[in-house]
């Protein structure tokens, strides 16, 4: 079973965190949008908007998914831990799987090497904080604490 901490006190920096990614996210792709309009949806011009290539396609799948961030961050419960381990999957895999055909026609999100980079960057810190924005009741909290500090795993860590 994986361990998730459950109300970590960083929790809030976390959040901001995936929210400002959101946002930047969202900026990014309201601003392709406007330059890549009328183009083709998987052109492979050289549209740039705050510093990563784009096409419409990109830009459209950029909206939508800042949008999703901006909600995650914005939950008080545990739908932004579960969106932030999604997006941090979706944007680490998404940046490889780009990064092999990056300099092929099947490039089709019409990435550049800078935007697999921040792409990777952006996946790691969202998994980052998917990891540790979980919410949970006070006695799920204690449990975790509890079971941190057994002393059965106090002998173990000692080894």
């Amino acid at each position: 079973m994986p361990h998730f901490p459950v109300n970590h006190p960083a929790r809030p920096i976390y959040r901001v965190l995936s929210g400002l990614i959101g946002l930047y996210i969202l900026v990014f792709g309201v601003w392709g949008t406007a330059l890549t309009v009328g183009k083709p949806l998987f052109g492979r011009g050289s549209d740039w908007a705050l510093g990563l290539r784009t096409n419409l396609a990109f830009s459209l799948v950029s909206i939508v998914f800042g949008i999703v961030l901006i909600v995650g961050a914005s939950r008080r419960g545990n739908l932004g831990h579960y969106m932030n381990l999604t997006a941090g999957v979706v944007f680490l895999v998404t940046s490889i799987l780009m990064m092999s055909v990056l300099q092929t026609q099947a490039n089709f999100l019409n990435f550049s090497m800078s935007t697999v980079v921040v792409s990777m960057l952006f996946g790691l810190v969202l998994l980052g904080t998917g990891l540790y924005d979980k919410v949970g009741p006070p006695e799920h909290a204690e449990a975790e604490r509890n079971r941190r500090y057994h002393p059965v795993a106090e002998i173990h860590r000692r080894r």
